[in-house]
């Protein structure tokens, strides 16, 4: 997901608190920046970020330069899949020894995850545009999800343990985010310009219940098994976060976020949820009291365009990425082209907890 940064408003947003906000007294760190590692690079764009979980292998998918493997520990690159100049979304599966790239060309490539050698790469989206891809345990079955298109969405389900295509599904979307499993039966799907919120049957991937979520562009869905809750956090001129209780659709917290949600984060130690935010650079910190509680603790600054994030469970730390970057003006026909990554400008950064 490619989201433009606007400093500018996060200025804004930072000048219009009120004046009891302003004067708070001794306010308490939240994160701090660690470190800020510089990686090699050429003029690109990246996507998601995932941590081999109970590891320290952080796999950033990285489109020209392919899917890099960053130790987080030794804070260096240990490596890179071959055959990944696309890379979108990564997917590690320890359980199968297997990595899952969706890739840009509507491709999905499988690797071994302790040697990152390529097993094969399928064609599965004719016209491009694999976005990310999910595992579901209680069918052992993954999901890759097509990007944005013009009235439908496209989700393509394999095995799990051998990439073996098992269908395609259909769905009446012009964007879908990825799903989240609940590891029982069912996946919550977001509907992101349709403001929707479904409840999948993980077998047949029927829908078993909607909910229109009080929100505009609902992007990110996670679930929480330690509370039975759908974590859900939505972008739109005023981005929030909500909680939801799937087994009455209730709506049980709505509390505003920084702009651009690209990721989210369960800290289930602290009890925190945190929100990377690319439009104003920003991690959004919600204290959880319990299933039905929730608070904002505060807004942390972070580095423009650091918008996805992964986090390590051992400690707590938060990883996003960015780069240096040129937003050059419009064009003759006043449209506004991409922003230029420049290059050996990406970074790795850490943030700790305080």
């Amino acid at each position: 997901m490619r989201f433009r940064t606007g400093l500018a408003a996060f200025a804004a947003t930072a000048l219009a608190l009120p004046a009891s906000a302003q004067t708070a007294p001794n306010p308490t760190p939240l994160y701090s920046l660690d470190t800020a590692q510089m990686l090699p690079s050429t003029d690109t764009d990246w996507d998601y970020i995932r941590l081999d979980p109970h590891g320290s292998r952080l796999f950033i998918a990285r489109r020209k330069d392919g899917l890099t493997v960053y130790d987080v520990d030794r804070r260096k690159v240990i490596g890179t899949v071959a055959n990944s100049a696309g890379a979108n979304g990564p997917l590690l599966l320890p359980q199968y020894n297997r990595g899952y790239v969706a890739m840009t060309d509507g491709s999905l490539l499988s690797f071994d995850l302790k040697t990152l050698a390529v097993i094969e790469r399928i064609r599965l989206a004719e016209d491009g545009g694999l976005n990310g891809v999910v595992h579901d345990p209680a069918t052992k079955r993954i999901h890759a999800v097509v990007s944005a298109r013009q009235t439908e969405s496209a989700w393509f389900t394999l095995d799990a343990a051998t990439g073996r295509p098992l269908g395609k599904t259909v769905f009446p979307f012009r964007k879908m985010d990825d799903p989240s499993p609940d590891g029982k039966g069912h996946l919550y799907a977001p509907a992101r310009y349709d403001n929707i919120l479904m409840r999948l049957d993980a077998e047949t991937l029927e829908e078993q219940a909607r909910w229109q979520i009080d929100c505009v562009q609902v992007v990110a869905v996670e679930y929480q098994p330690s509370t039975n809750r759908v974590l859900i956090g939505c972008r739109g001129d005023k981005p929030v976060f909500i909680a939801l209780d799937p087994d009455t659709g209730r709506q049980l917290a709505k509390i505003p976020i920084g702009n651009g949600i690209d990721g989210m984060a369960v800290d289930e130690k602290r009890h925190r949820i945190v929100t990377s935010n690319g439009g104003n650079a920003s991690l959004t910190v919600i204290q959880q009291d319990g299933p039905d509680s929730y608070r904002l603790l505060g807004n942390v600054q972070t580095r423009p365009q650091a918008r996805t994030m992964a986090i390590d469970e051992r400690d707590g730390r938060l990883y996003l990425v960015n780069a240096d970057a040129t937003f050059p003006g419009p064009d003759d026909k006043g449209a506004t082209p991409a922003p230029y990554f420049h290059p050996n400008s990406f970074a790795v950064l850490t943030y700790k907890p305080m």
